[in-house]
């Protein structure tokens, strides 16, 4: 079953490098990007709809909680699984991430355990809507 993740950050070598890491570590992975919180909201409104969104904190215009606000007002965006890849390494913000998002993940990170993050929170979520 194919698994679709949208990474959304500003830096491009962090975008590359989650996509060709996720996409090598498991075929069933497709990765699309967004490299603003706006983009992020635009792709969403175009009917691209991921499974999970990893979602940068400390971005341009829109912040990384901006765009999380925005995720959750809508109803048909706010079941999508969030998780919060940042380098913040802040008690606040690591504190505030795990609250409102489904993980909170410090960059730098390791492909393998992100991957194993990842697949835990969409089998948690899997799970849930079967009732299990």
């Amino acid at each position: 079953m194919v698994k679709t993740i949208m990474v959304v950050d500003d830096e491009p070598g962090v975008i590359y490098t989650i996509k060709q890491g996720l996409e090598h570590e498991d075929p069933d992975y497709k990765v699309i990007t967004a490299n603003s919180g706006k983009r992020c909201l635009e792709l969403l409104d175009s009917d691209s709809r991921p499974d999970l969104i990893l979602l940068d904190i400390m971005m341009p215009e829109m912040s990384g909680w901006e765009t999380l606000k925005k995720i959750k007002e809508n109803t048909s965006w706010r079941s999508i699984s969030i998780v919060f890849l940042t380098a913040r390494t802040d008690p606040y913000a690591k504190s505030a991430g795990c609250f409102l998002a489904d993980d909170y993940i410090e960059k730098p990170f390791r492909i393998p355990e992100l991957k194993q993050r990842i697949d835990k929170i969409l089998e948690e979520k899997k799970m849930e809507q079967d009732g299990v």
